[in-house]
């Protein structure tokens, strides 16, 4: 960013291609239409682009990107209220910010041919959502920005604007509201070496 705010055109199109991805993926989760999602990107990415004059390498540049982000679905929703959608496409990992296990790695992959593990999966990934829908809005937002962002606590407090304790706090009831809901399913291993347990610690 800086190397574009210095006028090197060629440098947008660098963090175009390393963030535009990401950025719409949040977008997503917070609007759930997919092409809303990809008008409000541009309009995050046009912001970027007004501000570039004017921007001090004062924070993380994927921190300020994803607060223009997140400002900007902010907007959205006082405009047309909320609407929660979460894909489950993406990581849904524990609370340890250097564990890359994730919740869906313990099912089985789309190839398997197990009738019975595919019938389980399905019903697991609809209870899932259903959980992940029924979260508050600050520990759902914390969880996107953690799980589909790939975003650090440190980096989520700081888009927030709160304490990373407070994101790790939310964090924490969320991955417990989570386990609550998917109990049923503990015990019951999805990933084809039977290594782990569904809900089990990684």
């Amino acid at each position: 960013m800086v190397m574009y705010s210095k006028g090197r055109a060629e440098a947008f199109e660098v963090l175009l291609n390393r963030h535009e991805r990401g950025i719409y993926n949040f977008i997503l989760r917070s609007c759930g239409n997919p092409a809303k999602a990809e008008d409000m990107t541009q309009d995050v990415f046009l912001k970027v682009i007004r501000s570039a004059p004017k921007y001090k390498q004062t924070a993380k540049f994927t921190t300020w990107l994803y607060t223009i982000a997140r400002n900007r679905c902010i907007d959205h929703a006082r405009k047309h209220g909320k609407v929660r959608h979460v894909s489950l496409d993406r990581s849904l990992s524990g609370d340890n910010q250097d564990d890359d296990r994730t919740f869906l790695n313990n099912l089985a992959d789309a190839d398997a041919d197990a009738g019975n593990v595919s019938v389980i999966r399905k019903d697991f990934r609809r209870r899932l959502k259903q959980a992940l829908d029924a979260l508050p809005e600050d520990q759902r937002e914390v969880f996107i920005l953690r799980e589909v962002s790939g975003l650090k606590f440190r980096e989520i407090a700081e888009v927030v604007g709160v304490g990373e304790n407070t994101v790790k706090s939310r964090m924490r009831y969320a991955l417990e509201a989570l386990r609550g809901h998917m109990e049923e399913f503990r015990g019951y291993s999805f990933d084809r070496d039977e290594e782990r347990e569904l809900g089990g610690a990684p």
